[in-house]
């Protein structure tokens, strides 16, 4: 989800809920720590310099148990953010931390937001001998006229 979308969907909802993968949701208390940009310069096993930035949200459970952020309020907070620090329009990654720290992706499901596992992934898959997948085939539908096949009673097995 980009920083415009979500800016969009906080103008539609009355509750700011973040669910995480696991279908319970961050503490309803929780409080925006954090709103930054995040560059990361780095080299893949390819050999190719890359760089991805992303918007970061930090959420943080302070226990403060009357505490709700309004989505104006986060709205005013992802605004400010966007004028001190030159944001522009990049995808969000939610930090919050669990048994440890997460990073997700972000998305809306209609009623909530949703925190999505990343995945990690070879970015040079042709540099690094990475084979391509390999096509699935049902056992069914194999050819048994090859004389290399085996066959029930053949004997070969």
């Amino acid at each position: 989800m980009k920083l415009s979308e979500i800016k969009e969907v906080l103008k539609t909802v009355e509750a700011v809920n973040f669910e995480l993968p696991d279908g319970t949701f961050v503490p309803e208390y929780f409080h925006v720590t954090e709103v930054g940009l995040v560059t990361k310069n780095f080299i893949d096993c390819g050999g190719t310099v890359r760089k991805e930035t992303v918007v970061n949200f930090q959420l943080w459970d302070a226990n403060d148990y009357e505490h709700r952020l309004k989505p104006q309020k986060l709205i005013h907070i992802i605004e400010l953010s966007e004028k001190v620090l030159g944001i522009e329009d990049n995808e969000i990654e939610v930090e919050y931390q669990n048994t440890t720290i997460g990073k997700y992706d972000l998305d809306f499901n209609g009623k909530n937001f949703t925190l999505l596992n990343k995945q990690t992934a070879c970015l040079a898959q042709e540099q690094c001998g990475i084979p391509s997948d390999k096509s699935k085939v049902k056992l069914s539908q194999l050819n048994t006229d090859n004389a290399n096949s085996c066959t029930p009673g053949g004997g070969c097995c």
